[in-house]
């Protein structure tokens, strides 16, 4: 029988952030994961993160996983691969399968990070080769290098969907439209934003209807729906596509604390039935603590912070670490977490019309008619005077790089707190354009307005290949995606500490400063050479 003061149950950002905190405090540590790679889903996320500095924002998703597992590996926790936990028995001991061996852990403690299972939707067609969840297809794109389909419909405007679907459109894929049952976007609105400023729709108050295909998928039927979410006759939409990709949530992976006998409630807004556990995050059974997704669905930042609060608590109770140092760890941990927990407002511009919030919570990206009710949107006076940063930003989300790495303080939250909008002190920006790349949701521009008579400049986050050429004439874009006018790229800057994200310069007519976000893409629609 194998022995360990503390076993950690998944390798993702959870078990490994409690894994470090526990190695930290002295504890012996075994994590066991059932892959054969560890990281979980921080993988595949080739995103830049939300959040403050203290959960590394603006940091990629993989990048983290690697720091967590180099920091595990230097701490000398023992990880254990391809290492499936069956069982949860009295002692606590769990029931291990590896090699294709059984054996038994006997542990002290026991943190369970299993993260969850993505939800499925059924609708006839629905096994046909071609549809997949969303993270099969991330899977497949971001580790296996291998593009799920040409053509592909995303099911779900999540940040799970909205996310997913840009990056396949970074993998080289067609997204023709993502479809959504509710009556708005369900993600964060500058991932909207992003997918939608590459052409691609997304159809709130729509759902599928079916697939079909011989052998493999080939179409998609896409029906709107009524106010009570049933269909409406006569409104079929037909897309010809040969992927199908279901982002329709996640439910907490709760089979090992079920065998443990934890005690369970049923949380809807948490992803369904999610183990009881106390400010520690231990459960109801004693020495067995959760982290992560399994104790409710939340986001990697919040899984992570919840490992550090799951490893502090499971060392302690073994004597380790002095009480005062505890409790101020504890303390810390405790305030990051709810400083991303803190709700995220849905309508956050104060603004008279219902009509304008509910149509921007529909689409997702802003027009010009929406900009005046930012606060992070300059006057037209001071845009007249010079370059000047417009900050595109009206959900009230966890994240501050565009106050933190502004050195002039030409950014502030209004609220003081972490899900507050981003204002401009618009007298302090000179127009350096170093938050461009720092914003995680590209949702920050440079604007000239007077480059030169009648030329304006625009500059925005591009993270396809291949980059436009400095010189070249392409199709400048609006917020939808659209071709509007003929651009000039004047200036592609690349900069290392920017991590792959370049920021592109655009000429386009005065006129067009308000309008065009963007350019083309692909090059067949882009080139005008």
């Amino acid at each position: 029988m194998l022995a360990t003061e503390i076993a950690v149950v998944g390798a993702g950002p959870a078990g490994l952030t409690a894994a470090c905190v526990a190695r930290q405090s002295g504890a012996e540590v075994k994590v066991l994961d059932d892959q054969s790679a560890p990281g979980g889903q921080l993988f595949k996320q080739i995103h830049k993160f939300f959040g403050s500095k203290a959960h590394l924002s603006g940091t990629r998703g993989f990048r983290i996983g690697e720091q967590l597992l180099t920091q595990a590996r230097d701490l000398g926790v023992d990880i254990l691969l391809n290492t499936k936990v069956i069982g949860v028995f009295e002692g606590p001991v769990l029931g291990v399968v590896r090699d294709d061996k059984m054996n038994q852990l006997e542990a002290s403690r026991i943190i369970i990070a299993t993260g969850a299972d993505e939800n499925r939707l059924a609708f006839p067609g629905w096994i046909l080769p071609g549809v997949m969840t969303a993270g099969a297809a991330q899977t497949m794109a971001n580790i296996h290098r291998v593009l799920p389909g040409r053509r592909i419909l995303m099911v779900g405007s999540g940040n799970v969907g909205l996310i997913v679907s840009y990056q396949l459109l970074q993998a080289g894929a067609e997204v023709v439209a993502l479809v959504e049952a509710l009556p708005k976007i369900g993600g964060y609105w500058v991932h909207a934003g992003k997918v939608i400023r590459n052409g691609v729709p997304i159809l709130t108050r729509h759902t599928i209807r079916e697939v079909r295909g011989k052998e493999q998928v080939e179409e998609a039927v896409v029906v709107e729906l009524d106010e009570t979410g049933c269909p409406k006759a006569g409104t079929e939409k037909v897309f010809s596509v040969d992927t199908v990709c279901l982002a329709v949530g996640l439910s907490p992976s709760v089979q090992l604390t079920t065998l443990a006998g934890c005690a369970h409630d049923w949380e809807p807004a948490r992803g369904g039935y999610v183990a009881r556990h106390d400010k520690n995050f231990e459960t109801t059974v004693s020495g067995v603590y959760v982290a992560g997704d399994v104790a409710g669905v939340e986001e990697a930042s919040t899984a992570m912070e919840q490992g550090r609060i799951a490893g502090l608590a499971a060392a302690f109770s073994l004597g380790y670490k002095a009480a005062g140092e505890f409790e101020k760890l504890h303390d810390e941990a405790n305030k990051n977490l709810n400083a991303l927990r803190r709700p995220v407002a849905l309508d956050t511009v104060e603004c008279k019309e219902d009509e304008w919030r509910l149509r921007v919570a529909a689409r997702g990206v802003f027009q010009p008619s929406d900009l005046k009710s930012l606060p992070g949107v300059p006057t037209e006076e001071r845009m007249e005077k010079g370059p000047v940063a417009v900050i595109e930003c009206g959900q009230a989300i966890p994240c501050n790089p565009c106050e933190t790495n502004c050195h002039l303080g030409a950014v502030h939250l209004l609220g003081g707190c972490l899900t507050s909008l981003p204002a401009l002190v618009e007298d302090q920006c000179t127009g350096c354009g170093l938050c461009i790349a720092k914003c995680p949701g590209q949702a920050i521009f440079l604007i000239d307005l007077n480059h030169a008579p009648g030329v304006s400049t625009v500059s925005f986050a591009y993270e396809f290949l291949p980059l436009p050429r400095e010189g070249e004439q392409v199709q400048g874009t609006d917020r939808e995606g659209k071709p509007v006018v003929p651009v000039k790229v004047v200036k592609v800057d690349m900069r290392r500490k920017d991590d792959q994200t370049a920021v592109v310069t655009i000429e386009v007519p005065k006129e067009y400063a308000h309008i065009v976000r963007g350019i083309c893409r692909r090059k067949e629609d882009a080139s005008l050479g």
